[in-house]
């Protein structure tokens, strides 16, 4: 088929990231015949398989994924390899030359789409099943950068029965390291913002405890007597006022 996958020119949020990326649906582009295919994603490394251990030196690599070249696996993928079985496998990926994922049925890709489907496949979506051995066609993530290249495949009981062409390479982005990370627009490096951010969080601490200090002070000395704002007794002796009669203004 000559159809060639592509990802998606969509502005849609995560169209590459460091272990999916975002591809356009083959509409119109398998025909049903006779007994009705499954149409598969088939993923493979470009030029190279990755592996972990040691380097071509010798050196130790204490984590992460290598690159040794070899031919490109897209060369050596057999479209006659059945999916949902070891050599497609994802668990076993890059180690086997590609996997099959993301398997469905031809109607769930009609042509022409309904108005407004969503016409995108996400590979590298899953996580739960990626190390299910039971589950070898897990759409898991990507275990590294790549370059990768993608073709979809139809394949029924009789075996294969069209394959398209395969993509250009979809190389993903890679993480950086918090070292690595660019200064910011102030001038300042990462290191130095966590640096403000845990003094600051220790100077709030620090104010709280000092609060709660003055509170506990003021509530001991308000219960002693030298401070106490309570009126003493007085002892006032008792008088009668004398009562003041009028004079009238004839007495005179």
């Amino acid at each position: 088929v000559s159809y060639t996958p592509t990802l998606t020119q969509r502005p849609l949020a995560g169209r590459l990231t460091a272990s999916t990326f975002v591809l356009e649906q083959p509409r119109c582009v398998f025909e049903a015949q006779g007994d009705a295919p499954m149409i598969w994603l088939v993923v493979a490394l470009d030029g190279g398989r990755w592996r972990t251990g040691a380097s071509a030196t010798g050196r130790a690599v204490p984590r992460g994924p290598l690159l040794t070249h070899r031919p490109a696996a897209t060369g050596q993928f057999d479209p006659n390899t059945e999916p949902e079985t070891p050599p497609l496998a994802f668990q076993t990926f890059p180690n086997n030359t590609a996997y099959a994922t993301l398997g469905t049925s031809l109607s769930n890709y009609p042509c022409p789409p309904p108005t407004g489907d969503i016409t995108v496949l996400r590979v590298g979506s899953e996580t739960t099943c990626s190390r299910d051995p039971n589950r070898p066609s897990c759409n898991g993530p990507l275990p590294g950068p790549g370059p990768y290249r993608v073709k979809f495949v139809a394949w029924n009981s009789s075996g294969l029965q069209a394959e398209t062409l395969w993509s250009e390479p979809i190389t993903l982005l890679k993480a950086q390291a918090p070292d690595n990370l660019p200064v910011t627009g102030s001038g300042r490096s990462t290191g130095m913002i966590v640096l403000t951010s845990i003094l600051s969080i220790l100077f709030a601490v620090l104010l709280a405890c000092l609060v709660a200090l003055l509170v506990t002070c003021s509530d001991s000395w308000g219960s002693s007597s030298f401070f106490s704002t309570k009126a003493d007794a007085v002892s006032v002796r008792r008088y009668n006022t004398h009562h003041v009669y009028d004079q009238p203004a004839a007495r005179l």
